[in-house]
């Protein structure tokens, strides 16, 4: 798994690729395909859970998180997005010195995490966040709604950006922990790629405080995940292409293999240039946040606007190979081709990340 990477890893992490590997294809196999939405949400518990005993939703280095998600997300993109989230849910307790009781369980897989920051006119624009949150004693009441809210509705804490009464910009966001029990679930958001996504209300909803700077520590803990999305596009393009590879081979047509065509092979050529150009720039941001640059911003931009990108051409020409299989229900390149598409949009779409690297550059 990290052959030809050898320069951005330690000796450890080997093993760690083969622990990652024998997860993802034993116990995360179980995950692999989720019907529908309701299924999904019935799954997702389960496969925190397992990935909670098993040890991985403790603290990791960036290399780790990476391999673990691109071992996965080859797998199960669901249990992937599963394990991204609760992340999202997790780190911002880390950073922001936390000490209740929700870290522990959610890093032992016995709470489902959900992480709510975008709103219908708040989407890469974070800044126009509109929920509100208004001092109430000790505590604070949220008000407003959040909606494309990944665990909406299955989640036992979110964390919560909210807009202190009476503020305006970036600097007025702050970030706050909500028990289930003070949110309305709205109702699901269904996606062709089925995953526990919906609506949230807050109606006077009991907050606790957990930064004041919540825009700064959305963002950071954006940087902290950002680079494994650019892991898990490599995990699905990498299936995509062992699953052409093998139709290539075995699938017949015009009395020869479809591996000896040369527009097949191209293809297939185009495919592997494109994972592992991928898979280089996001282990060198990985190994650059390992090493101490914690703010890496252009390589990781770099990582994930590229990674996910090449992942959506590396699984349509999957598709095209595989031709009219590929396109049955029952078709691993079927639910790649419904999963990749929305690593191109959450976590900073392509066209922030192009933003990022020219601002950097101009710079």
């Amino acid at each position: 798994m990290i052959d030809g990477l050898e320069a951005f890893f330690e000796t450890r992490h080997r093993e760690v690729a083969e622990e990652v590997t024998h997860f993802a294809v034993g116990p995360m196999g179980a995950y692999a395909t989720a019907h529908d939405d309701d299924e999904a949400r019935a799954q997702t518990p389960e496969a925190i859970r397992l990935m909670g005993r098993s040890g991985w939703l403790q603290p990791q280095d960036s290399r780790t998180l990476c391999l673990f998600r691109e071992a996965v997300a080859a797998v199960s993109p669901l249990a992937d997005a599963v394990f991204a989230i609760q992340g999202l849910a997790t780190v911002p307790l880390r950073l922001s010195g936390y000490d209740g009781p929700w870290l522990e369980r959610a890093s032992l897989g016995l709470a489902v995490g959900g992480f709510a920051m975008t709103e219908p006119e708040a989407g890469s624009d974070v800044a126009n966040i509109q929920t509100i949150a208004r001092a109430d004693g000790d505590g604070w009441r949220l008000n407003g709604q959040k909606w494309l809210i990944s665990n909406a509705g299955i989640a036992d804490y979110y964390v919560v950006f909210a807009r202190f009464e009476g503020s305006q910009g970036s600097r007025g966001i702050g970030a706050f922990l909500v028990e289930r029990e003070e949110v309305h679930f709205a109702g699901p958001q269904v996606l062709s790629a089925p995953h526990p996504l919906g609506q949230l209300e807050f109606r006077d909803s009991q907050a606790v405080l957990l930064e004041r700077e919540g825009f700064k520590l959305g963002m950071r803990t954006l940087d902290t995940m950002r680079v494994s999305v650019a892991a898990a596009a490599c995990g699905m393009a990498g299936r995509a292409l062992q699953e052409a590879l093998e139709h290539a081979r075995s699938r017949r047509q015009f009395g020869q293999a479809l591996s000896e065509f040369q527009l097949i092979q191209a293809k297939l050529a185009q495919m592997a240039l494109a994972l592992e150009t991928s898979r280089l720039l996001t282990y060198r941001a990985a190994w650059q946040r390992d090493q101490g640059r914690e703010r890496n911003t252009r390589e990781v931009a770099m990582a994930k606007a590229h990674a996910t990108e090449q992942a959506q051409f590396v699984i349509d020409s999957a598709m095209q190979i595989l031709g009219g299989r590929g396109m049955l229900a029952d078709s691993p390149v079927e639910h790649l081709y419904r999963a990749v598409r929305a690593l191109r949009i959450y976590e900073g779409t392509t066209e922030v990340q192009y933003l990022i690297i020219a601002k950097d550059l101009l710079r």
